[in-house]
């Protein structure tokens, strides 16, 4: 089916999603086919809600630069159903609200036909709500709380759920770092945390493991040595930081400094290059789950990384990236086989997604999610590090 989608594109490789670069187009009513003058005759309008700036800057910009990506590899081979895709970016500013403001404004003014966002689960929990009331749909490409999609029949994901990711972090936990006895930091402002601690847990005493405590904090707490000293009392095997990037690293950081050295480790929230940049060589000993990795030797995985090195420098993608590239894939394939940009037959169209892309195969299932394999990274003089891959 790839090759069927991608044939004819000169020069372009095998893999060619939907992600976006700030392109401007013209879009659909609600329930109804795309409307809005000539424009509609040949452009095909889709909106990108992504965190480009804020706390979170790193999951919107690498979202967005997949989406740029294979936008330029589309439209250079004649967008689809005959017209170009062009996409409407907003950015939401890493807050809460503005996702859902930005969602209506895509529908009400801008008239898409799809709406592409967010990474983080509370986000796209917020937007999803106004996405299914008008039954437009949405495609996040990197949010794993179950929430997302139980919103409605128009919310879709491109990545697998974090039932899923908290049961393999139990298995790694109790298998590979050999801990029975384990501590939790949680962030109990995010959806996404809460979601994967409360999984992480049920797993790993399923499993025979005890958690023998846990810490809470707030995103945007900058101080976490109260925490992590009543975490070092508890005398853990190792401990379990269901977070975002934007704390975690600043949290091994901070345990490192108070002499913990057992393993640390969490789920694709700590991807993001700003996890190096705060934590440095307090990573060793760290792990995580996360969507993708880039040595990975498969054509899909290579031909997308060499497209986006030569698009932004040489700088490697990551999987926040690779997951907005695929969740374009996904759109512009379904809008293949739908004809047309009825929302209901192009919603029925992504629910019948069977495709190969970056971030592996992905065959959406009846709740409208992607089981899929992850991979466990870790941490080695500075650089991110391949450790091996997790069926589901």
């Amino acid at each position: 089916m790839l090759k069927e989608l991608m044939k004819n594109w000169h020069g372009h490789f095998l893999l060619a999603a939907t992600l976006s670069c700030l392109v401007w187009a013209s879009g659909c009513g609600k329930g109804g086919e795309q409307s809005g003058g000539a424009a509609a005759d040949t452009e095909i309008k889709v909106g990108e809600f992504a965190s480009l700036t804020g706390k979170e800057a790193s999951f919107g910009q690498s979202s967005h630069k997949g989406t740029a990506l294979a936008i330029d590899q589309i439209n250079s081979a004649g967008g689809v159903l005959g017209k170009k895709i062009n996409l409407i970016t907003e950015d939401d500013l890493s807050k809460p609200g503005e996702s859902a403001t930005i969602v209506k404004k895509f529908i009400s003014q801008d008239h898409v036909v799809a709406v592409l966002g967010e990474v983080a689960s509370s986000r796209s929990i917020e937007a999803a709500r106004i996405s299914q009331d008008n039954k437009v749909p949405q495609i996040s490409p990197a949010s794993t709380n179950p929430k997302v999609t139980e919103t409605g029949d128009y919310i879709f994901r491109a990545c697998f759920t974090d039932p899923f990711q908290g049961k393999l972090l139990a298995e790694f936990g109790l298998t590979t770092l050999k801990a029975k006895h384990i501590a939790v930091l949680t962030d109990v402002g995010t959806a996404y945390s809460v979601g994967l601690a409360d999984y992480f847990k049920q797993a790993f005493t399923t499993e025979g493991g005890t958690v023998i405590g846990e810490q809470k904090y707030n995103s945007g707490d900058k101080d976490f040595k109260a925490q992590l000293t009543a975490i070092k009392a508890m005398n853990p095997e190792a401990i379990f930081v269901p977070g975002y990037y934007t704390e975690v690293g600043l949290i091994v950081l901070q345990a490192r400094q108070l002499g913990i050295t057992v393993p640390m480790f969490g789920g694709d929230g700590w991807e993001g290059a700003g996890l190096i940049e705060t934590a440095g060589d307090a990573l060793t000993n760290t792990y995580y789950s996360t969507h993708f990795s880039p040595i990975k030797d498969t054509p899909e995985v290579q031909n997308f990384v060499k497209a986006y090195q030569a698009k932004y420098g040489g700088e490697t993608p990551d999987a926040m990236a690779a997951l907005g590239y695929d969740s374009a894939l996904i759109l512009v394939d379904a809008l293949k086989r739908a004809g047309t940009t009825d929302s209901a037959k192009l919603r029925d169209a992504i629910a019948a997604t069977d495709i190969t892309g970056a971030t592996g195969h992905t065959k959406l299932d009846a709740h409208r999610d992607a089981p899929k394999a992850a991979v466990i990274i870790t941490v080695e003089n500075g650089k991110f590090k391949f450790l091996r891959d997790v069926q589901p």
